[in-house]
């Protein structure tokens, strides 16, 4: 008997093509991303003769080192972490909070509760009722803006609200037996055995903060409180970097702004690009992470 199926030969062409897709969608999607790592250290002259392919021509790391030695760099570069820490922490705090007295069905009007916060998720204020209401609250050039309206994500909430649905309630039936108070079962129980869900949607809070431009384009005007993503964004505008960038003239000479431009986005990309292959896992797991009961 053997080991394996034999695969009728429509099937086998049909699985090759499709490896051969992915491969070739795979390569393409990688070209540009090598294209702006080459130019990040490629010198000044490889760069302007249009000279700069996949791999690096005359390697140098000025233009990286330019970048990191930038003011404007290091303090956007702060900032985007500061608000990525302190707004994680913050959203997985209202997260939990608010989604483990959702997965108790017998609280009276729970039901009533949740279905404001599914409304919420279909059917948004809008743009200009958001931007009004963050001014009215005075959050204007203030990091608040950035993390206050995202702590809670319904979607995140849903995620763990499934999972605590899906533990089984002989775990606090048998702590209340022993006298546990709720906040005891809570801190005790609930908290520890919820790390999965927890780093799951750590994750997902973390990249969103971390990539969002578009709410501080429209609530920060000033500069020294702008995120990285948006401090990239401007650079990506700038015609002249030398309008941007607060460094002297004369090392700007020897270096070309696309140069630049590129050894910028590969300094932002390094974050997420040292983080994300170890959490991997987490975003597949965190699909499925209270999708399914029992």
């Amino acid at each position: 008997m053997e080991n394996s199926i034999k695969r009728p030969w429509s099937e086998k062409i049909y699985i090759g093509a499709v490896y051969v897709t992915l491969i070739v969608s795979g390569i393409l999607c990688l070209f540009p991303f090598l294209n702006v790592l080459a130019k990040s250290f490629s010198s000044n002259w490889a760069i302007i003769s249009g000279k700069v392919g996949l791999l690096p021509v005359a390697f140098t790391m000025e233009n990286v080192m330019f970048v990191i030695r930038d003011r404007l760099f290091q303090n956007a570069f702060l900032i985007s972490v500061f608000v990525t820490v302190v707004g994680s922490l913050g959203a997985v705090v209202f997260t939990a909070v608010s989604a483990y007295p959702l997965s108790k069905k017998h609280l009276p009007g729970i039901k009533f509760i949740l279905l404001l916060y599914i409304f919420t998720m279909l059917f948004k204020g809008g743009l200009v009722p958001t931007y009004l209401l963050v001014k009215n609250l005075h959050l204007m050039d203030n990091l608040g803006s950035l993390i206050l309206p995202a702590l809670i994500n319904v979607f995140n909430l849903l995620l763990m609200k499934n999972y605590y649905e899906s533990l089984p309630e002989s775990l606090e039936e048998s702590a209340k037996l022993d006298g546990a108070s709720n906040l005891r079962i809570v801190l005790s129980i609930i908290i520890p055995i919820s790390a999965p869900v927890f780093a799951t949607i750590s994750l997902f809070y973390a990249v969103y903060f971390w990539s969002d431009w578009f709410h501080p384009m429209l609530y920060l005007n000033d500069p020294s409180l702008k995120p990285l993503q948006l401090y990239l964004r401007d650079i990506m505008l700038q015609a002249s970097d030398e309008n941007l960038l607060n460094q002297d003239i004369d090392a700007l000479l020897n270096l070309s702004p696309e140069g630049i431009r590129n050894a910028t986005i590969i300094v932002s990309t390094i974050p997420i690009l040292l983080v994300y292959p170890m959490l991997q896992k987490y975003f597949t797991k965190g699909i499925l992470i209270g999708s399914v009961k029992g």
